[in-house]
């Protein structure tokens, strides 16, 4: 059995209720079948604040199960999509329950065998389900030492656990292990007092890194993805797509395609497609359909997008408020005005969307290549006019997602034509379905306006951010009179002025918000002549950030100075430079220094070196949350560089990476990661905190270069030749 509990008989397997918010105990026990099962409540003052607990239900959150050998599987509503999750779950729960790591199985996104969770995104997987998963394996753990002390005739003081095994203190041979307090049994207790959680000091799982439990699969190919799932007598499809975002379908002919043979045309709605057991055939037959389309005129394109956004902005929600704005810049000695953009962005994954939907039996089973199967099975339920009892979402390996794979669309699709034909069918969009139907990061303007005061001292900070959000816009430096206000998110207001669809993209709004915020400190430093990192440390007395500044000052070899520098390397054109940024995100504190490398002939801009450091509270696994730096870092090279969706109206100019460019290995420096030791917080997020100062690090690197301030991401050597020529002395 694979690490995702992915039999192919498990996969056609109705037969089991799904669990839902109103569950009984004796459905649940029906459930998870034999063996010790563990349920824990979480009530409000236990391990969620009230917004946390709002997103979990109030009953069975977390639960795992011990088998008669020993064996444990651990259940959880989050997928694996390349960011380790899998393998840092299972540390929690080897870590409280007291077993070997290969002892444990973990089951992920199958919403009839898992506790029902709202999706993998925002880095909330071991900030918020961890202590979930932590406490029901304490739990887990208390109610077999009381077992074991039953069964050994001794106090449960005198008794320790290593390895799964229960053994008296002094006498090791007195023992007996979970397989044998299992046995046969199925019984569910509450404990009657608060399970104690392991300390740091007393970690034997948590703060390694082991190898990863999705690694041997991955890397044999044994590993299984929607695209993978093949079922008897599966029809694949191909939907009939507008050529732009609010194209009106006027004319539609489908003879042609309906004379093929073997070839199925579903036309429901909105939905036109046809399917064969060949994809190459369905293909033609798509291209045999004749179609014409009303396609509205645009109203905006790339280019012209950030003055129709400002001009259309919904109206401002107040974010962070404090002293007087008037008084602030009244009482300023210099005042600085900025206005900072950045171009719509594809999360391009490597595996496009996929889904496979079957009927049986009454019951809709949908494979999907999604982050979010709880709400994509109450999607395809409502969508499909099936009780959520009747669909069942199963999740394998997700081949990236950045926040992309949350939406579902071909989930609904494959669900649709099931439904439609009776037959198992797979929906798998090609890379310019991808690029069409992606929710793009929104394009998004910040106008900002900053002060200094005689001593150098911040003193006034008005910040509007349209259409990204307020995720990394709150100031953690000491500005008396502050201002935040957003001007619509990502979702939600605002969303209506886009000519396609938008969505979270890694960190969603943050990597704008900390380009501005952290471009616009070094804007002040520049003109005092003052150090950007004696600047920062100057105007924060956050503990956390300015622990985290100075360790990464010490680890980068920070030399005290201003910017720009302007130095060149000896080779004509080329000049180098260095930078810093800082961001807040996910519960972690982030700091991250550049070197660069810009040839100032043609524009271009080398990053040579990059040091990452986060506060990140007590870290699981310590390899992990390195290579999620890693990936954050190589990432943040696209949007900080190449990646801008070019569209004119609705219509999608980029439809594959021959034009929208990503990251290259050959585009990759010496990446460094530094991990600051605190545990007296608890883990926060990961996946995401290193990204969001990519843009600034670099945009200040280039102005110690350079002296040219880039404004606008991300940064085309275009960009960079205009920002050098307006930075030349008159």
């Amino acid at each position: 059995m694979s690490p995702l509990g992915t039999r192919r008989e498990d996969w056609t397997r109705s037969d089991r209720p799904a669990p839902s918010r109103g569950m009984t105990r004796r459905g649940f026990l029906g459930l998870v079948g034999g063996g010790i099962v563990v349920c824990v409540t979480l009530g409000p003052k236990e391990l969620f604040s009230q917004r946390r607990r709002r997103m979990y239900p109030d009953d069975v959150n977390a639960y795992l199960r011990i088998d008669e050998d020993g064996h444990v599987t651990v259940f959880s509503g989050k997928i694996e999509m390349g960011q380790g999750v899998m393998t840092s779950q299972a540390q929690m729960a080897a870590e409280e329950l007291g077993v070997a790591l290969d002892a444990i199985e973990m089951i992920l996104g199958d919403t009839d065998r898992c506790p029902w969770d709202m999706g993998t995104f925002g880095s909330l997987t071991t900030r918020m389900f961890g202590p979930a998963l932590r406490a029901a394996a304490a739990e887990a753990r208390t109610v077999l030492v009381q077992l074991a002390a039953e069964r050994l005739g001794v106090p449960e003081e005198r008794l320790v656990v290593r390895d799964g095994v229960v053994s008296v203190d002094g006498a090791p041979d007195r023992k007996v292990t979970y397989g044998e307090l299992a046995r046969g049994k199925k019984i569910a207790r509450l404990v009657d007092r608060e399970a104690v959680l392991h300390h740091v000091g007393e970690f034997e799982v948590m703060g390694r890194s082991p190898l990863r439990i999705d690694g041997h699969d991955k890397v044999t190919g044994a590993g299984l993805y929607a695209a993978d799932v093949h079922l008897p007598g599966m029809l694949r499809a191909q939907i009939l797509r507008p050529p732009a975002h609010g194209a009106k379908l006027t004319r539609l002919d489908t003879a042609a395609a309906r004379a093929m043979d073997g070839v199925t045309v579903v036309q429901e709605d909105d939905l036109v497609a046809v399917l064969h057991p060949d994809r190459e055939t369905a293909e033609k037959a798509l291209a045999a359909i004749d179609a014409t389309w009303d396609v509205p005129e645009p109203e905006f394109d790339s280019e012209t997008v950030f003055d129709y956004m400002v001009e259309h902005a919904p109206k401002p929600e107040t974010v962070e408020s404090r002293g007087d704005l008037a008084a602030g810049r009244s009482g300023a000695a210099r005042v600085f005005e900025s206005t900072f953009r950045k171009g719509y962005v594809a999360h391009a994954p490597m595996e496009p969307h996929a889904a496979v939907a079957a009927m049986k039996d009454g019951k809709l089973t949908v494979w999907a290549s999604t982050q979010t199967p709880f709400p994509t099975r109450d999607r395809i339920a409502t969508e499909v006019g099936l009780p959520a009892e009747k669909v069942r979402v199963i999740t394998p390996y997700v081949g990236g997602g950045f926040g992309g794979k949350s939406a579902g669309g071909q989930a609904l699709e494959a669900a649709r034509l099931a439904r439609a034909t009776g037959k198992p069918v797979q929906v798998f969009w090609s890379r310019a379905e991808e690029f069409f139907y992606d929710t793009f990061d929104p394009a998004c303007v910040v106008r900002l306006t900053s002060g200094v005061d005689e001593a150098g001292k911040m003193a006034l900070w008005d910040y509007d951010v349209y259409l990204a959000g307020d995720r990394g816009a709150n100031l953690f430096y000491d500005a008396p009179a502050a201002r935040v206000r957003s001007f619509g998110g990502w979702r939600g207001a605002g969303t209506e002025i886009h000519p396609f669809a938008v969505g979270p993209w890694r960190a969603p709004g943050a990597n704008m918000n900390v380009f501005a915020m952290e471009s616009q400190i070094d804007v002040m430093a520049a003109a005092l002549g003052a150090d950007p990192v004696a600047f920062r440390l100057d105007n924060t007395s956050d503990p956390r950030m300015r622990r985290v500044l100075r360790s990464a000052a010490e680890a980068f070899g920070w030399t005290h100075r201003a910017a720009p520098s302007k130095a060149a390397d000896g080779a004509g054109s080329i000049r180098k430079g260095r930078g810093v940024a800082c961001g807040i995100d996910a519960g972690t504190y982030a700091a991250l220094m550049a070197e660069v490398a810009v040839d100032t002939s043609k524009g271009s801009v080398r990053v040579e070196r990059v040091l990452a450091v986060q506060d990140m509270g007590i870290v699981v696994n310590p390899l992990g949350a390195e290579m999620q730096m890693e990936g954050c870092v190589t990432m943040g090279l696209g949007y900080v560089f190449s990646e801008e969706l070019r569209f004119r109206g609705g219509k999608i100019l980029d439809r594959n990476f021959g034009t929208y460019e990503l990251p290259r290995l050959s585009w990759l420096p010496r990446i460094e990661t530094l991990l600051i030791d605190n545990p007296d917080v608890d883990p926060q997020g990961g996946g995401e905190p290193a990204i969001v100062p990519m843009g600034a690090v670099v945009a200040n690197a280039v102005f110690d270069a350079t002296g040219a301030r880039l404004y606008q991401l991300p940064m085309t050597p275009k960009r960079v030749l205009a920002a050098l020529q307006e930075a030349q002395p008159a």
